[in-house]
């Protein structure tokens, strides 16, 4: 089994035991979990039952969609080819959920897996053609995460990204493929480093690009305590992106321990109210940028599990919603999805 990255810790049922029930909030309104991750880790399991423990606390869960977390991977295969492992493993448990047997709720619906891109055009188009054979009709596309900073104190992706990834040409020869085959690919990085994402939407106006985690904002080592810095900084980055129509925004990721919160270090979890009052500048500031049609909500579990219950956490959506049309809500809460990842 793989070790869990830095930036990922386990949550604690102890804590979490301590959420305050709430009632859930527009409880008949679709929703496609547009991010979360599966795993088996010697310090924590999150598999197909842990998921839909979450999914089916009350809201109305439809699908969701799984991205790379190092899942699974083959035994034995060569570096490039061991991550087809991860889509193999998605597809199963997506055909597990898709039997009925286990409820109504559609996970894995789409699958994103992980191909090193700096592998050379040839060995990752071969790549990609696996993972597509692998996920059976499921699998969309891909993440090689970016996320770097100089301090030592800011945790690098869990693919340990050189500085400057999206800029070599090694990398773009590989991104190069994924148009061709009709895949997306996931950007992850860092606050700082929205402008290497504006660049590569640039370079690649046929490849759909999709934002992870509302830009990734940091608030550790160097970050801590300066919000208002970092909020002034990510505000221009994502303008800037907005003008690229092949870029999407993923609304959620806030509630990692790395982030600009401190909710996950409380000892007993916020309620709605108080995660939507904190998170609204940053989720609003996003739908106003790039608009209802090219965000979606996320829920990051079980990373973000660390700051309070899924029940909770699409309530505060939903708050966040409120003063969005009818039209709006389903684009944010289930039809950019469905669009994005052709569900």
């Amino acid at each position: 089994m793989t070790a869990a990255p830095r930036n990922v810790v386990p949550p604690d049922p102890a804590r979490l035991a301590r959420q305050a029930p709430e009632d859930i909030l527009d409880p008949d309104r679709p929703i496609v979990d547009a991010h979360h991750h599966l795993w088996e880790r010697p310090d924590h399991r999150y598999l197909l039952p842990e998921l839909l423990e979450d999914t089916g606390s009350g809201h109305h869960v439809v699908s969701t969609v799984f991205i790379d977390c190092m899942a699974f991977y083959r035994a034995g295969a060569s570096r490039l080819m061991r991550t087809v492992g991860e889509t193999e493993f998605a597809n199963g448990v997506a055909a597990m959920a898709a039997s009925g047997v286990y409820g109504s709720t559609l996970a894995c619906a789409a699958i994103v897996s992980h191909v090193d891109l700096t592998a050379g055009a040839e060995p990752v188009r071969e790549a990609l053609q696996a993972h597509i054979a692998a996920g059976h009709g499921r699998f969309r596309g891909i993440r090689h995460a970016g996320a770097w900073d100089a301090d030592e104190r800011v945790p690098r992706s869990h693919t340990n990204p050189p500085q400057g990834l999206y800029a070599r040409a090694d990398f773009r020869a590989g991104f190069a493929q994924l148009a061709p085959l009709g895949l997306s690919f996931e950007a992850w990085q860092y606050h700082r480093q929205l402008d290497e994402v504006l660049v590569l939407a640039q370079a690649f106006p046929e490849t759909s690009i999709i934002l992870n985690h509302v830009g990734g904002p940091l608030g550790i080592g160097p970050y801590a305590g300066r919000q208002e810095e970092t909020f002034s900084h990510w505000q221009k980055g994502m303008k800037a992106l907005s003008a690229c129509p092949n870029v999407v925004v993923k609304l959620g990721g806030l509630g990692m321990r790395i982030g600009v919160f401190d909710h996950h270090e409380r000892a007993d979890p916020p309620g709605s109210v108080e995660v939507a009052r904190a998170w609204t500048p940053w989720i609003h500031g996003a739908i106003e940028m790039f608009g209802a049609d090219r965000c979606l909500f996320e829920s990051n579990f079980p990373v973000d599990k660390i700051t309070c219950s899924y029940a909770v956490l699409w309530n505060a959506f939903k708050r966040m919603a409120q003063g969005a049309s009818d039209a709006e809500k389903t684009a944010l809460f289930s039809g950019t999805a469905s669009r994005v990842y052709r569900l």
